[in-house]
């Protein structure tokens, strides 16, 4: 499940993640569990060891039921934060890889549905809205005023299409980089989730 900022995925995503049993992953954890391990900018050597440590934290922290977004029957996903270096970008691709294939999940982080594409296994979700809609939402939950989230739903919309092109070479994000892309501009984050339900449970034959 990929998200525009104010789009309302992360709440959708954990719904879709405790409807189905699922491991919720989202972006946060990623992080966090890097910076557990260790793992910086300054401090990406020994990579297959740190990989291995982030993704016990990975699996650990997802456990607990904190995170968002991807659907391998087992997966789901949403929108990027910027990794620090080639490096550890290429590191949490690789971990995002290898969550998914252990199917299960609900992965909202780093352009999961970017990273997976070539995996018949997956639903690759977009949640979208028009921006008026995003800003508004965001005005309301960051208590700021409506130029104040105009602003930061422009920053986070630059930024997703910078990291999308720079990381996996793709100039613009389409709706055919997804299986199903809903508009969240008239339906709540219970309805987005059902229909993420019934497209996954369609998928995993269930």
């Amino acid at each position: 499940m990929a998200s525009q900022e104010g789009a309302g995925a992360q709440e959708a995503a954990q719904l879709v993640a405790s409807s189905l049993g699922f491991r919720l992953i989202d972006a946060d954890i990623v992080t966090r569990a890097a910076v557990e391990a260790g793992v910086d900018e300054g401090a990406v050597a020994d990579i297959e060891q740190r990989k291995s440590r982030v993704m016990r934290l990975v699996e650990g922290l997802g456990s607990s039921g904190l995170g968002a977004g991807y659907a391998v029957p087992g997966a789901y996903i949403v929108g990027p934060p910027q990794p620090a270096s080639d490096e550890l970008r290429g590191m949490i691709r690789s971990i995002i890889e290898e969550t998914a294939a252990k199917g299960s999940a609900v992965i909202v982080a780093h352009a999961a549905s970017m990273a997976l594409a070539e995996r018949a296994d997956v639903l690759r979700v977009l949640l979208t809205a028009p921006a008026q809609t995003r800003e508004r939402r965001l005005a309301a939950s960051l208590g700021v005023d409506e130029k104040e989230a105009a602003r930061a739903v422009k920053r986070s919309d630059s930024a997703r299409g910078d990291y999308i092109k720079r990381f996996y070479g793709i100039g613009a994000e389409l709706p055919t980089h997804y299986d199903l892309v809903i508009n969240t501009e008239k339906l709540s984050p219970e309805d987005a989730a059902e229909l993420i339900i019934q497209a996954a449970g369609g998928r995993a034959g269930t």
